[in-house]
């Protein structure tokens, strides 16, 4: 299988990059801007929880999604996810799937992932990088 699909290792991992930022700033807007529409209006920026998560998952997001400062911007996002499952979510139970925060260790452990590894390649880190050296 690796002879197949592995040698396209670099490009996968830049999509999963990316469409993690995405969704991640999705959260973001739709706390900060309610769009898209969640149900729920949107919250002051300096609310305190959700208006600060917001500010933090859109501005990760976005710097998740095109590869700047993606350690720094990851390992932020990474805290919030772990900090959001312990607040929110870890009451409802001890399994994610009970108390419905699965989406939140996932995010928490990819942008770790993120954190260690860096931006790759499609990214502004990655073009930065290559100017310097």
């Amino acid at each position: 299988m690796y002879a197949v699909i592995g040698r396209f290792t670099p490009q996968a991992f830049a999509l999963l990059r990316i469409v993690s930022g995405l969704l991640f700033m999705v959260h973001g807007t739709s706390k900060l801007l309610a769009f898209p529409a969640s149900g729920h209006p949107p919250m002051p920026p300096l609310s305190f929880p959700a208006g600060i998560s917001g500010i933090i998952e859109l501005v990760c997001g976005a710097l998740i999604t095109v590869g700047l400062m993606t350690g720094v911007a990851a390992f932020i996002a990474s805290g919030e996810m772990a900090v959001a499952y312990f607040m929110a979510h870890a009451k409802g139970g001890f399994w994610p799937i009970q108390n419905k925060g699965e989406l939140a260790v996932l995010f928490c452990f990819v942008f770790l992932y993120f954190a260690a590894h860096g931006a790759g390649i499609w990214s502004i880190d990655g073009v930065l990088r290559k100017r310097t050296t």
